[in-house]
């Protein structure tokens, strides 16, 4: 499954690395491409959205 989410408070890379970690602690395949400036996360992955969602709120990163 893949899809685009937008997180308002990833302002840097260190944040996109923080993302990109919480993922893939739910999913160690999963493809995360973590943008600052557009703040999209494309994310392709066998985890639910809710799942994914859930792990960006709990890394402080909560979806708009």
């Amino acid at each position: 499954m893949a899809f685009q989410l937008t997180v308002p408070n990833m302002a840097c890379s260190a944040c996109a690395n923080t993302i990109t970690k919480a993922l893939q602690a739910v999913d160690a395949n999963a493809s995360v491409q973590a943008d600052p400036t557009t703040k999209l996360v494309s994310v392709e992955t066998q985890a639910s959205e809710t799942a994914i969602k859930e792990a960006l709120a709990a890394a402080g990163y909560p979806v708009a």
